[in-house]
């Protein structure tokens, strides 16, 4: 992979990370369709660092105040109990916790599952019509706001955890149910990229254990040092335009899209 080609597939990981369009789906569909390798394990690792960053620097400020927070987690329950009445960034970090749960029981007991989907194309391409589906619902979602809970949280959990399938899109699912179960759309959005956090770090964290036995070939460096770059860039300039579709209710702009792409690949392979 030369320079040229990184900066390319980093704009393309950065941008379909964060839009609801499937990154998994762009990348099974994409290999098939045009018979290319994989970029290697290195690259995946670079460029997820890289887009856990852009979340980082995007809710900087939110991620600070959770942080502030995080020792109420470890005081008595008494103690807990108020903390977390009186305390929104504790309430935030307790739905974060317990909306990773799913995807951590997925990744664990279905692996094999999950590994077989990704050399499916065909399934893949279903299942970005599925995704297409989901958010051109939301265009007829009339339903009072309702605060961040335990429970809308769960599902966005759940609909995490389903987004493990290639084609499936993790912030178009989790922002959708999040509109289904009457949040507010920046709020779902804005959460579904915080619940990003810990998936992405597990990504990194298992693609990183691989890579420490296969290491860095020479010269590699600089490439992937572009390719990281692009998709921080582009990683946080959609993160913030999707903030900007959401507090204006465009979600289902993005179905058209999801749709005639899983049919252009189901019709050509």
């Amino acid at each position: 992979m030369n320079i040229g080609q990184a900066i390319l597939l980093g704009i393309v990981q950065g941008l379909t990370e964060f839009l609801p369009v499937s990154s998994s789906g762009h990348l099974v569909l994409g290999q098939t369709l045009l018979n290319v390798r994989e970029p290697g394990i290195a690259f995946e690792v670079f460029t997820h660092l890289a887009t856990l960053l852009a979340v980082l620097v995007a809710f900087r400020r939110d991620i600070y105040s959770m942080m502030r927070s995080f020792f109420a987690l470890l005081r008595p329950w008494p103690s807990f109990r108020e903390d977390y009445r009186r305390d929104a960034n504790i309430r935030l970090l307790v739905y974060i916790v317990i909306a990773t749960i799913p995807a951590v029981v997925v990744g664990l007991f279905f692996k094999d599952r999950i590994e077989a989907a990704f050399e499916d194309p065909h399934q893949t391409a279903i299942n970005l019509i599925v995704t297409g589906v989901i958010l051109f619902l939301t265009l007829f979602i009339r339903r009072p706001v309702r605060p961040l809970s335990i429970a809308n949280t769960f599902l966005m959990g759940l609909a995490q955890a389903l987004a493990i399938m290639p084609g499936i899109s993790r912030s178009g699912s989790t922002i959708s149910v999040g509109l289904y179960s009457g949040v507010e759309g920046e709020e779902a959005a804005r959460f579904s990229f915080l619940l990003s956090i810990p998936a992405i770090l597990g990504a990194a964290i298992i693609e990183g254990r691989e890579l420490l036995q296969v290491g860095i070939q020479g010269g590699q460096a600089v490439t992937l040092l572009f390719g990281a770059i692009m998709a921080f860039i582009s990683g946080y300039l959609a993160i913030r335009f999707m903030l900007k579709i959401l507090r204006r209710g465009k979600l289902y702009w993005f179905a058209p899209y999801c749709i005639l792409l899983g049919i252009i690949g189901l019709y050509l392979i």
